[in-house]
């Protein structure tokens, strides 16, 4: 991906979709119709973090790169440079996949 001229503000970062898997375990194909979308993705931009009551930057534990997990219904989609990507809170994010 080429690199964008997006920064999310405070919190948030931006996570681009990683696609499903084409067919099942037991080889079953799924028709694009009946796909669900994805709960998994790529982190492509993070936010400087959040603030604490006393004004105290408390900074994202995530890094650009990152493999994470998200809800099923976590996240604004937005189209930047012609891309579907999502931006959520740091707070939406379930956990980081090692």
């Amino acid at each position: 991906m080429a690199k964008t001229k997006f920064r999310p503000l405070h919190d948030r970062v931006v996570v681009r979709r990683i696609n499903a898997e084409e067919k099942t375990k037991g080889g079953i194909i799924i028709p694009d119709t009946a796909k669900e979308k994805p709960q998994e993705g790529e982190v492509t931009a993070v936010g400087p973090g959040g603030r604490d009551e006393s004004g105290k930057l408390i900074p994202i534990d995530l890094k650009v790169g990152d493999r994470v997990l998200f809800g099923k219904w976590s996240g604004t989609e937005v189209k930047i440079d012609g891309e579907e990507l999502l931006i959520m809170k740091e707070s939406d994010i379930m956990g980081v996949i090692a």
